[in-house]
């Protein structure tokens, strides 16, 4: 199913939980010492994801003060452009329209009523 499909868009699947982190090195140490597995990134990189089956484990460096941002949960969809335009048919503010990310998804993110970060994707 792609993008132009103008079916009724539906959610598919959790695929990944982002995380926050001041000290890469020490949460690669970590996850790598429980058995993840890096599929990208790693301790002297900015951001770094695990494979966890279908699913990922992100983490994300935050540098400035404490760790104020929580993380993010990323939800595959059947189509992220009608999912973007229910989301703004519904009255919601997504942050930036539909994207192509370098890392072969298509997305955009909406922050729930109590500032829970959630990515809409789709695999290129």
């Amino acid at each position: 199913m792609t993008d132009s499909n103008q079916d009724e868009p539906r959610i598919e699947s959790l695929s990944a939980v982002t995380l926050a982190t001041h000290d890469m090195p020490r949460a690669v140490a970590f996850y790598e010492a429980l058995g993840f597995r890096i599929v990208h990134g790693g301790a002297s990189e900015a951001f770094t994801s695990f494979a966890l089956g279908a699913s990922f484990l992100n983490i994300t460096t935050e540098t400035h003060g404490p760790v104020q941002w929580w993380g993010r949960f990323i939800i595959h969809v059947s189509n992220v452009d009608a999912f973007y335009r229910r989301a703004l048919a519904c009255g919601m503010k997504p942050h930036f329209a539909p994207r192509d990310a370098p890392w072969n998804e298509r997305y955009f993110h909406l922050t729930d009523p109590d500032g829970h970060e959630l990515s809409f994707a789709r695999p290129l």
